[in-house]
């Protein structure tokens, strides 16, 4: 006999169905097929270092909302962190990951080398904005997912915009001892990238001089944002667009500055373990961070689009307008490790 808490059961189950029923019948045939053999999987694991936190927990929600009944458990640390875990669970024969994604090129091609990586080229890869398509692995083992920019921002209420640097050489001036923030290269791919940029540009003195005005040095490129919202420091260098205008779109008082010697720009690549413990569902995510709803769901957070269907984020400048330098994915994997240990000798840390 059905009493009443077994009808409310039934019926909340009967509902459950039938939104993932409906939700499939919305999908793509490419992506409702792996959907099927996702969900009896039910989660994936993403170990990631592209985004913070907030967002890369609203990008596992979009995930689960999009594919009702298959979890995204997000573990979300900088990249030079994430990698080490991944290398860690590998060493130890242990297999937690299901899909890596870094600001560090090199991580991918690491992995690729050492045939850690599912080769898998995502059917929503195709509709990727040509930069992205161009950047990513020729052999589908990863795709270009997230195009971070690293530029620099003021405290708008301690330095006015005729005071502020307009370059990164003018960090290195005098007048901003003790008042710049920025990342660490031993931590994030994003400013091992930065610090390529700077030796290329200015050589090796350039972090001796920049050493003499004392930076307040965290670990992820996203500290520095943080620190310029508490007014601790008044400069942010080698600082993402995304973290820094969401900030400004929450009421804090930092302004970007576009430097004239060029804006970094790093593409970020993603790809799913060989030996994930969730294959399908890697796969499903893969399709996913390719798609329009996902860079839909990074637009909120003042991610750069790689889709043309969505627009970019609000109070960015468009790509064409902007002085950009990107690092040749040779150079960071071949060169990444000495610029790390000038770092340490140089900042003592």
């Amino acid at each position: 006999m059905i009493n009443r808490r077994h009808f409310v059961a039934l019926a909340a189950g009967g509902a459950l169905l039938a939104q993932q029923k409906a939700q499939a019948q919305a999908l793509p045939a490419h992506e409702a097929a792996l959907y099927d053999a996702a969900k009896k999987e039910g989660e994936i694991t993403w170990y990631t270092g592209q985004m913070q936190a907030e967002p890369s927990e609203a990008i596992g929600r979009a995930f689960g909302e999009r594919y009702p009944g298959v979890k995204v458990n997000v573990v979300r640390s900088t990249s030079q962190v994430a990698f080490q875990r991944l290398a860690q669970d590998m060493r130890a024969r242990v297999n937690q990951c299901d899909v890596f994604s870094s600001t560090d090129y090199s991580h991918a091609a690491h992995l690729k080398r050492g045939e850690q990586l599912m080769a898998y080229r995502p059917e929503n890869a195709k509709g990727l904005i040509e930069v992205a398509q161009k950047a990513a692995d020729p052999d589908g083992f990863f795709q270009i997912t997230y195009l971070g920019l690293y530029l620099m921002a003021r405290h708008s209420g301690n330095v006015p915009e005729a005071e502020a640097p307009t370059s990164w050489r003018d960090l290195t001036d005098p007048r901003w001892k003790d008042r710049i923030a920025v990342g660490h290269p031993g931590y994030s791919g994003a400013i091992t990238a930065w610090c390529l940029m700077m030796q290329e540009k200015y050589g090796k003195v350039y972090f001796r001089e920049l050493e003499r005005n004392r930076p307040l040095i965290g670990r992820s490129s996203g500290d520095p944002v943080t620190t310029l919202n508490a007014g601790e420091r008044m400069i942010g260098a080698a600082i993402p667009s995304a973290t820094t205008l969401l900030s400004i779109s929450r009421g804090n008082p930092v302004t970007l500055i576009y430097p004239t010697d060029g804006t970094l720009v790093v593409p970020s690549p993603t790809g799913a373990l060989r030996a994930a413990p969730h294959p399908n569902a890697a796969k499903l995510f893969m399709e996913f961070v390719t798609s329009p709803a996902y860079h839909a769901a990074t637009r909120e957070y003042f991610g750069e689009s790689l889709r043309p269907e969505v627009p970019p984020p609000p109070g960015a400048r468009p790509l064409d307008s902007i002085a950009l330098y990107t690092p040749k994915p040779e150079d960071v994997e071949a060169k990444a490790q000495d610029v790390k240990d000038l770092w340490r000798d140089t900042f003592g840390i």
